[in-house]
């Protein structure tokens, strides 16, 4: 028998949030240590919760606001072997790679700074995250002038020449 919740998440205003799977103790220190390598400018906080022995919620961060955040979402989750960053003045495409890089990372289900709900699956021997609703569903197909829109932003960041 298996209870599957929808758990929503709330990074905050201005904010990303990263959700993964990941397996080991040192897994809070090494993503500590990928994300202080991203940028100085980077704040983040970070949870990683156990899935053995103790099986403690590990936080880490250079920022106590969002590893308050990132703890009361891991909290929430309660999936074991799961990780949750929130971050500010970064985007994921700055982090992702880094977070990849961490050996005992499994997988990434999503970085993002829009609202996200956890697909949370629960047995009697614990929860498991099944996957993630990221977003909102689309509403159409890019034309023209969204093409132009979206080509302006991302030269606007600096990403296209």
């Amino acid at each position: 028998m298996i209870d599957i919740k929808a758990v929503s998440t709330d990074p905050g205003d201005g904010n990303q949030v990263m959700i993964g799977q990941a397996g080991f103790i040192k897994t809070a220190e090494d993503l500590y240590e990928a994300l202080m390598g991203v940028s100085p400018e980077i704040k983040f906080g970070l949870a990683f919760s156990e899935a053995s022995g103790p099986c403690l919620i590990r936080s880490e961060g250079n920022d106590a606001e969002l590893r308050s955040r990132a703890e009361k979402i891991s909290s929430d989750i309660a999936a074991g072997h799961s990780f949750v960053i929130v971050f500010r003045n970064a985007f994921p495409i700055n982090v992702n790679n880094a977070v990849q890089s961490v050996p005992e990372v499994i997988s990434i289900f999503c970085s993002t700074a829009n609202p996200v709900q956890v697909l949370v699956g629960a047995t009697t021997q614990g929860r498991g995250i099944l996957g993630v609703v990221d977003g909102s569903s689309p509403k159409g197909v890019e034309g023209t002038e969204d093409k132009a829109k979206r080509k302006k932003f991302l030269r606007d960041l600096g990403y296209k020449l």
